[in-house]
């Protein structure tokens, strides 16, 4: 695998590229989540990035599970069957509720 190139000011650095597929990111947490985060990773015997990359991954699941079901949704709405009217909107709001009929 060949060295990438990144460049600071005038200065260049050969940095070797990641055989493996994970990227290291950087978190700001509050302490208190922190110490909180390791007691539990400990406790469940994982790692703190698998237990960070699980978590990430349901809120991606969930969000496409929410996007495809929107979508369907709208698919429906946009193909419903005729009820009869042809699209065509042949009443008024006072026809549906019966206003001023003494009810």
């Amino acid at each position: 695998m060949s060295p990438c190139v990144t460049g600071s000011r005038a200065t260049l650095f050969y940095v070797k590229q990641s055989t493996t597929r994970n990227q290291n990111v950087t978190l700001s947490l509050p302490v208190s989540l922190l110490r909180q985060f390791r007691v539990y990773a400990a406790e469940q015997n994982k790692s703190m990035s698998s237990l960070a990359a699980e978590a990430i991954r349901k809120l991606v699941d969930e969000n496409d599970t929410s996007k495809r079901a929107m979508q369907k949704y709208l698919e429906r709405i946009r193909n419903a069957p005729d009820r009869g009217t042809g699209g065509k909107i042949t009443w008024t709001r006072e026809e549906i509720h019966q206003r001023g009929k003494g009810f």
